[in-house]
């Protein structure tokens, strides 16, 4: 369908001011076809004097292009709704070059400026791939997989830099091989050994001394990682993806260096690309840190058990990993350098904190390491850590076996080469900024996952955008990932568990005074016959008031939380309001149940202690 410079392009859609959903698709694939047909495809309007300026730029380029003037056309209205579903642009021009959306007049010639638009005339068939990914991660590998399934080229580079203490992994990202899996998989061990001493309670006699054996968990929790790592590489393999272990790094537009273990070189080129890289976690940048100490990279595959552990961080990675090895009986303290679990719900965060201090976990408030110095070598050795407060001129000692630091990740992306096309990255966190369709402001290239400036960390997530991407991509799609009221849990000794906003950022924004909060303790059954504290697990419930009293907040603090919470995160997705809880008839005896039963508010200042089951 190419047509001379100035050719215009008939439209004949229905007629039909409003669309249905069939004729909106029709209208879509329509869309999409005369994208994919033509070199340059530009939807302008006739008298708009930035289309003018565009056309006058292909002219004088030389460069064969079709126009649709959307105020030539009978539903030019619908025509605009629909490219802005495509492209989230309701502007014109509205451009795309060789299947890539430039944008509007200013980014198309910047894009001249830049040499980024004669790049871009090239003919599809000159790149190698349609697509090529850069990170093997959950997020990169939806969409790859995703991609290949509608049918194009795909390639994935992943690359594992090792560790300063020399571990590395394979296919599948943090959250397989350092991240979810193995952290799900020692909490299970530590919850294990709870129940080994709750089963006395129900009857359960042994007389054996029961211990832990640390080497027996890694190498179970490293072989079914491999297995994992092996599914994934196969299941490319079955969907003709292309899969690379090098390390990836622009060089130039469309075109990337991939170096492999050995050093070696090798150039590919593509029409778009994904960057997935991920994050990994960050040092103190003081004496001894990476040396001596080691981070969640190399934990979970540590040969050795870690004996006596200080964790630095407060974060979620921080306590979740402090509350497994105190739950599989090592010695454990954390040391905080101001709240725990920032960005998380402060009432619950605290109540996290406590259960885990009154079972065995020491924190150090407001303190952070100046100096890690070795002591002894050994697996583990012994390390001296010198540790200033925050607050006072105060400086403390200890000696651990292990120093674990969990103070935070940074994101993988200042050593691909981003600067030499163009995308830009935050300064201070190195995180890319996206549009809502993942689009950087270099048109062919796209972000997944933990690289996003301003969204969830969270494989889930990463999931569900990079599938959505390669469907809006390849296969003439509009959903957007929606990063609304995700549910996550932190798996701590007692889970917790959570959706929507926080009590601290939902008074931000609707006023303390239009919210309504319901809360209650509650006491598992599973807990009374061992024994177990009443009155320490909690549920509470943020409603809007000025909305039905619509739940905008829901936060469970007890076993299973991450079960709990996935049920009602769906009911939450669709707007439920605390009249529609207090109608839902509960399954007893649960811990879910306590949702159904909320009657006392924070406001009241009522006793929420329970007495029975």
């Amino acid at each position: 369908m190419s047509s001379l410079p100035g050719r215009r392009t008939r439209h004949s859609p229905p007629e039909t001011s409003g669309l249905s959903s069939e004729a909106r698709e029709e209208l879509r694939r329509r869309l999409q076809g005369l994208i994919e047909d033509n070199r340059v495809m530009i939807f302008s309007k006739s008298y708009c004097p930035h289309s003018k300026r565009v056309k006058e730029l292909f002219s004088s380029l030389g460069v064969e292009y079709n126009i649709l003037e959307l105020d030539q056309v009978d539903d030019g209205a619908n025509v605009q709704e629909v490219l802005s579903e495509i492209t989230n642009q309701r502007t014109v021009p509205n451009i795309f070059v060789n299947k890539v959306h430039m944008g509007g007049c200013d980014r198309t010639f910047k894009a001249h400026q830049s040499g980024l638009l004669q790049k871009l005339l090239q003919k599809e068939s000159t790149y190698d791939y349609d697509l090529i990914v850069i990170g093997g991660g959950s997020g990169g590998l939806a969409c790859a997989q995703e991609a290949a399934i509608l049918g194009k080229k795909v390639m994935v580079l992943d690359f594992v830099v090792p560790t300063p203490q020399g571990t590395s992994w394979g296919l599948g990202g943090t959250c397989v091989n350092v991240g979810c899996i193995p952290k799900k998989l020692m909490h299970q061990a530590a919850l294990l050994g709870q129940a080994l001493r709750d089963s006395r309670k129900f009857g359960w006699e042994y007389n054996q001394q029961v211990k832990h054996n640390w080497e027996i968990m890694t190498e179970a929790i490293q072989n079914h990682i491999g297995s994992l790592n092996w599914s994934y590489g196969l299941s490319l393999k079955e969907k003709s993806v292309t899969y690379v272990n090098s390390y990836g790094e622009f060089v130039e537009h469309h075109k990337i260096k991939a170096t492999n273990r050995k050093g070696q070189e090798t150039y590919y080129t593509a029409a778009k690309f994904v960057i997935a890289t991920g994050a990994r976690p960050r040092y103190l940048e003081i004496q001894g840190d990476k040396e001596y100490c080691i981070t969640s990279d190399d934990l979970f595959s540590l040969p050795y058990c870690p004996g006596k552990t200080l964790v630095v961080g407060a974060s979620y990675v921080a306590l979740e990993c402090a509350g497994f090895l105190a739950g599989v009986g090592l010695d454990v303290t954390v040391m905080v350098r101001s709240i725990l679990l920032r960005g998380f719900d402060q009432e619950m965060a605290e109540k996290v904190g406590s259960y885990m201090e009154q079972h065995g976990v020491k924190f150090l408030r407001k303190f952070v390491p100046v100096m890690v110095q070795k002591l002894e070598k050994g697996s583990p050795g012994k390390l001296k850590v010198v540790a200033k407060s925050t607050q006072e001129p105060e400086t403390i000692e200890g000696v651990y076996n292990t120093v674990l630091l969990a103070i935070g990740r940074e994101s993988s992306t200042r050593k691909i080469g981003l600067e030499k096309i163009g995308v830009k990255i935050s300064e201070k966190s190195g995180k890319i900024p996206v549009n809502d369709i993942e689009q950087t402001n270099v048109p062919y290239v796209y972000a997944v996952g933990d690289v996003l400036d301003g969204k969830l960390e969270l494989t889930p997530v990463a999931i569900q955008a990079g599938k959505l991407l390669a469907r809006r991509l390849f296969g003439g799609r509009s959903e957007k990932c929606n990063y609304i009221n995700v549910p996550t849990t932190v798996f701590t000794p007692l889970e917790y568990g959570c959706c929507g906003l926080s009590e601290e950022k939902a008074i931000e924004i609707y006023k303390k005074e239009n919210l309504e909060v319901y809360h209650t303790l509650f006491w598992p059954l599973e807990w009374t016959i061992a024994g177990r504290e009443n009155n320490t697990c909690y549920a509470k419930i943020i409603c809007n008031k000025v909305d039905n009293n619509r739940v905008i907040g829901l936060h469970i603090l007890g076993p299973n939380a991450g079960e709990v919470t996935q049920g009602f995160a769906a009911a939450m997705k669709c707007g439920i309001t605390k009249q529609l809880l207090d109608d839902t008839i509960g399954i007893h005896p649960t811990c879910g149940e306590v949702f159904t039963t909320l009657e006392i508010t924070k406001a009241s200042g009522l006793d929420i202690t329970q007495k029975g089951c």
